[in-house]
């Protein structure tokens, strides 16, 4: 796992306190199917002022390669909603207007306003996960993102999830986009 020196890796089944309630209901249930959750799922305690990827990786000397954003999305077809969470590397772009829009099949999609990615997650705004999301999101992971470990938020502003990204890959809502990001 790539870790930052500066940061104090646990696994997150031993510190269920420092992520989100859905977040941890996810990694328990999770945990029963898969049993690499245990110990290849970490948690580590942030300075919640410095959530945001390049303050965090700035201060913590993180590699912004290992830092992945997820951004949740939606449009509408035909009356009906439709909503995605799309994790991406920090150093891309989820592609909104053409690959999310067309996985969606949607006319136009738009990143959610945060009031409402809020309140539908139950996260805090920069801790905001595909774990623990309600079942109405599509969890959409670009395939750059199974190179390496993947550092996510955990729900929470104050501390951030470190796991393999082939092993975020194998959670079972997650969907597999080449091309999600640019």
């Amino acid at each position: 796992m790539t870790a930052s020196p500066t940061l104090t890796w646990t696994p997150a089944l031993e510190a269920l306190d420092d992520v989100a309630d859905t977040v941890r209901e996810t990694l328990l249930a999770w945990s029963w199917s898969e049993p690499r959750v245990a110990s290849e799922v970490l948690v580590a305690r942030i300075d919640p002022d410095l959530a945001d990827t390049q303050a965090l990786t700035d201060h913590y000397g993180l590699d912004l390669e290992v830092s992945a954003n997820c951004v949740l999305v939606g449009g509408s077809r035909a009356g009906e909603e439709r909503l995605a969470a799309a994790v991406v590397r920090a150093t891309t772009r989820a592609d909104v207007n053409r690959t999310i829009k067309k996985l969606l099949d949607v006319r136009k999609a738009s990143f959610l306003p945060a009031e409402r990615a809020v309140a539908d997650s139950g996260m805090e705004f920069g801790g905001i996960t595909p774990l623990g999301l309600p079942d109405g999101y599509r969890v959409l992971l670009d395939a750059r993102v199974l190179e390496g470990d993947a550092l996510i938020g955990s729900g929470l502003r104050r501390s951030k999830l470190l796991l393999p990204g082939d092993l975020l890959a194998a959670w079972p809502r997650t969907e597999v986009v080449e091309g999600l990001a640019a």
